[in-house]
């Protein structure tokens, strides 16, 4: 992994280290409270996270640390079994994660239900929110609820006690993070509001809580690694938290993972992946830190300042160990109103409002599991949430699959097998150059998305006309409808026509819901595959009727379920 790079290289990744590892200190304090245990320990985290997996991991660009995606399940244990528990949960996710690694895990991962993912993603951000009221606006309570009615309940109930400095100083610093990235991209907005509220604070003496009132000093030391305290009971009873931790860190990891991929055009290991995660999170509390994960806003800021090898996470580790030995002192100055407006900023971005809204027009099935797992993240437990949300998922889909004719397709499966006794072969007809046919058998769901997406990373020179047959495709779900959205603005991109041939009623239908219709475009969709053909001649100004000889056929690539 660190092979061939450059001078040039190793000072970009330097820089790019630096710069992240700065992004990150306040997103690390913030994370840290948010989860109910002491702002170093976020710092902690994000240092021991930052550079195992970094060293280890299957990513050249992964940044790891803490995630707001964490706060909800830490704060339930820390609440529950104290820190030492929170320890012996992370210390066992850790054992999970590689076990999953070893076990190859990694790609089945990725056949998670999308509306799953978005709805405990939307639920988290919407708990996060929550959770900063009480310091955003300074409110006189002085424990507040772990339960989201019973908060909402209380905050209402305490809203004539809003503090009007404190409230000044969470306001400021959430405008100054909205608007300054108009000023400038390369320096955090956080940053600045941290450096600006904290000014004001300290020079004007104002009445606003601090890390310090709250918490006392940052420690200007690396602490040494100790073991937690553990009994048979309490690892029982930690068993769930403990599989959640891992699931819900493995998802980050991998969807971080893949967003980098497209960003730097690369390709990560996903199995090793997941084993340098396992190996942080039990590295991570053995010096005090808390669960670690790929942190997609990092790994972006990462990639966007040039870093391109693990030497920038590497340095953006040691940056923050830096900051922490010389500026802890400093640190503890930081309003808690302006760390409440980077955690409101973090679960803005992390709601997928758009996602959510377009998700709504999925199919009924979808949109259960989506409002249920968002339903149960929000009011009840995160732990609940992945559990139902995924049984929900595999039973619908069972649902689904027994309401679809099988006799049909697998009638269609054995004549693809002869394609002589297909009148409708793809293989009796002539399909210009230029031009790419694939065709896929079977529902369209999340288990057949990942397939589909590797056949079509398999295309390295695009071509000038996509055709996708599908005749044998009675059913698409939110997954596969957020994959071919994909597939339209990659189409796009790379300046190819994509035309469907022989959509069924459902997948139809799901279009038009969806909003692709409308994307892809009327014109683009036929019955049947010579329609399709004779639009692909016209795209490519060529006659309706070829001639013998003017073209070749194309190998029909088939996806079978």
């Amino acid at each position: 992994m660190f092979k061939d790079i450059t001078r040039k290289q190793f000072f970009t990744d330097l820089v790019a280290g630096v710069l992240v590892g700065i992004v990150a200190l306040p997103l690390a304090i913030a994370f840290g409270i948010a989860s109910g245990v002491t702002p170093e320990k976020g710092i902690i985290t994000a240092i021991i996270g930052g550079f195992i997996v970094s060293f280890l991991g299957g990513s050249r660009v992964q940044i790891g640390g803490p995630t707001g995606a964490f706060i909800v399940i830490v704060y339930g244990i820390v609440q529950q079994y104290g820190v030492n528990g929170l320890m012996i949960a992370t210390l066992m996710a850790g054992v999970i994660l590689i076990i999953m690694g070893f076990a190859q895990f990694g790609s089945m991962i990725k056949f998670i239900p999308y509306p799953v993912v978005v709805g405990f993603t939307s639920g988290i951000a919407v708990v996060i929110f929550s959770s900063q009221i009480n310091d955003f606006f300074g409110l006189s309570i002085d424990k507040v609820p772990a339960d989201f009615t019973e908060k909402w309940i209380v905050y209402f109930k305490n809203y004539s006690t809003v503090h009007l400095e404190t409230f000044f100083i969470g306001m400021l610093s959430l405008l100054i993070i909205i608007f300054w990235p108009k000023i400038s991209r390369k320096i955090p907005g956080s940053i600045i509001a941290i450096l600006v509220a904290t000014f004001i604070v300290q020079f004007f003496q104002l009445d606003v809580d601090t890390i310090e009132s709250r918490f006392g000093s940052i420690p200007s030391s690396f602490p040494s690694p100790s073991l937690p305290n553990m009994d048979l009971a309490t690892i029982r009873n930690l068993i769930l938290p403990a599989t959640t931790i891992a699931i819900l860190a493995a998802i980050e990891a991998l969807l971080s993972a893949v967003v980098s991929d497209g960003m730097i055009g690369g390709k990560h290991r996903s199995n090793m992946e997941l084993v340098a995660q396992g190996v942080a999170n039990i590295f991570s509390p053995l010096f005090g830190g808390i669960p670690v994960t790929g942190a997609i806003a990092r790994t972006a800021t990462n990639i966007k300042n040039g870093g391109r090898t693990p030497i920038a996470g590497i340095v953006h580790a040691i940056t923050l160990l830096a900051i922490m030995l010389a500026l802890g002192q400093w640190a503890k100055l930081i309003p808690m109103a302006t760390l409440a407006a980077v955690l409101i900023i973090v679960a803005f971005n992390m709601s997928e409002y758009k996602v959510f809204k377009q998700l709504l027009k999925s199919p009924r099935s979808d949109l259960i599991v989506l409002l249920t797992t968002f339903g149960l993240t929000v009011i009840f437990d995160l732990t609940i949430a992945i559990e139902i949300g995924m049984v929900l998922a595999v039973i619908l889909f069972m649902r689904r699959m027994s309401m679809v004719t099988n006799i049909g397709i697998i009638t269609q499966e054995i004549k693809d097998k002869d394609e002589v006794e297909d009148p409708n072969s793809i293989n009796s007809r002539s399909v210009p150059d230029n031009v790419e046919v694939y065709e896929i058998n079977g529902p369209f769901f999340f288990g057949a998305a990942t397939k589909f997406k590797e056949a079509m990373s398999t295309i390295e020179n695009p071509p000038k006309v996509l055709i996708l047959r599908m005749r044998s495709v009675p059913a698409i779900d939110a997954t596969g409808l957020n994959l071919f959205r994909e597939l339209v603005h990659n189409c796009r991109r790379d300046g190819t026509h994509l035309i469907l041939s022989g959509v069924h009623a459902q997948p139809l239908f799901a279009f038009t819901q969806y909003g692709l219709l409308d994307e892809i475009g009327e014109e683009y969709i036929f019955g049947n595959i010579d329609d399709s053909l004779d639009k692909a001649r016209e795209l490519l100004g060529l006659p309706k009727k070829g001639r013998p000889g003017d073209f070749v056929p194309v190998v029909k690539r088939e996806m079978k379920q």
